[in-house]
């Protein structure tokens, strides 16, 4: 098994055996509410870099990841109208649409070919909240739809999970895709603090044991 790293629909591409990976959000949506000028700038991509988990923040067993070049396979989701709504980047495992983000993923070598991926974004409070909200809510509001690429075809499910009291609003959700007789689960979870957006998605036990210490890392930088 191969874990996405951040979209539902670039699980495709990865149950496909491919070499791309992709980020596991749709860009969201172009406008948000306004927010007080006063807030603080958003971070830089370089400055979010600084802030992802490296080796020294985990415990042995984690081997980071070279990044995979991205996959350009065309995506078509039947089922799942909400995801449809969101507009063409939500069939094409697009990454959100913030410029300022940072990505690394890393294998654990205790599990079966288990991979935990954490991603940073940085934008004003109010277009964070709404953008990963309405992502959200398209994906927990179909819980089974169906991925096509080519002649493969990915069933997927998607269930809301509890997302844990850590930073300003949280989000979490269960993905189980089933392709060629294989069953796989991957967790995401999803942590605002500030005007940066903390997301951690992979195998379900690893991503809970290094949630926290990807926001502490962040929040430690306020």
């Amino acid at each position: 098994m191969t874990v996405l790293s951040l979209s539902a629909l670039a699980v495709l591409a990865l149950a496909a055996c491919s070499t791309g990976s992709t980020s596991f959000f749709p860009a969201p949506s172009a406008t948000a509410p306004s927010e007080n000028a006063s807030a603080s700038a958003p971070l830089s991509s370089a400055a979010l870099a600084k802030l992802l988990l490296d080796g020294s923040d985990l415990d042995e067993g984690y081997t980071r990841l070279p990044q995979r070049p991205a996959a350009h396979d065309a995506v078509t989701v039947i089922g799942c109208p909400a995801l449809e709504k969101l507009g063409a980047e939500a069939a094409t495992g697009a990454s959100l649409g913030f410029s300022r983000k940072a990505k690394v993923s890393f294998t654990y070598s205790a599990g079966a070919d288990s991979e935990v991926s954490e991603e940073l974004y940085s934008d004003t409070t109010a277009k964070l909240s709404k953008s990963i909200g309405e992502i959200f809510d398209a994906m927990v509001s179909c819980p089974a739809y169906q991925v096509v690429s080519g002649s493969t075809v990915i069933d997927m499910g998607t269930d809301k999970a509890t997302a844990p009291d850590l930073g300003d609003e949280q989000w979490s959700q269960l993905l189980t895709y089933s392709v060629g007789g294989q069953r796989s689960v991957v967790k995401q979870t999803a942590v605002r603090t500030g005007n940066v957006l903390v997301v951690v998605s992979g195998s379900p036990g690893l991503v809970d044991a290094n949630l926290e210490k990807a926001l502490a890392k962040v929040q430690a930088a306020d």
